[in-house]
């Protein structure tokens, strides 16, 4: 049995339905608040460094806001050629993203911070490393036309239909890619005195 209770009150600093289905299935009790921060790259700043700052951020912005909370922070970056690749927004960037990906690897960056008044902050960085498939223009348009991933870096949604244009995934921690990295929140929350399974 899982149990619903939890030491303190649990809360998800994301506006991303992705992370709430994700920690979602951890059964724990949680919130959602908005962290309303400015996610854009700092000049000439690294990958890692953007994601994990900006993971920080945002579980830090909400922190302050709920008092007593132990709040999880999450942000990934995709980056080709050491470029980083932000979210379309649109079908035809989506389009560009996906010509210019095809048959390349991309580097993900989901970077994870929980934040807990008693212990402070802890981060972790999960790299996951994907391989696109070379597929013609008319494929990759028929699915962008299929499941408009245009809110998801590297325009494909890998728990979708998405994984039809994936050639390999290599990452330590499955869930990583979908944007929250669930094997190290666990650790991270079970640090923080929560419970996932009763005795």
């Amino acid at each position: 049995m899982i149990p619903t209770n939890s030491p303190s009150r649990l809360i998800l600093a994301s506006s991303s339905a992705y992370r709430r289905e994700l920690l979602a299935r951890l059964r724990l009790p949680f919130a959602v608040m908005l962290p309303e921060l400015d996610e854009r790259p700092l000049p000439a700043e690294a990958p890692q460094a953007t994601a994990l700052r900006l993971a920080r951020a945002k579980a830090e912005a909400v922190a302050a806001r709920a008092p007593g909370s132990v709040v999880i922070g999450s942000d990934q970056v995709a980056t080709l050629d050491g470029e980083q690749i932000g979210k379309p927004g649109s079908h035809a960037a989506a389009l560009a993203q996906l010509q210019r990906m095809r048959g390349r690897r991309v580097v993900f960056h989901t970077a994870l911070c929980v934040v807990d008044a008693a212990g402070g902050a802890e981060l972790e960085n999960v790299q996951t490393f994907v391989t696109f498939r070379d597929l013609p223009d008319a494929e990759l348009d028929a699915y962008l036309r299929i499941e408009q991933p245009y809110d998801c870096a590297g325009s494909a949604k890998n728990e979708g239909l998405g994984i039809a244009i994936l050639e390999r995934i290599d990452s330590s921690d499955p869930t990583a890619l979908t944007g929250l990295p669930l094997i190290a929140l666990t650790g991270m929350l079970r640090r923080a005195g929560f419970h996932f399974f009763s005795n």
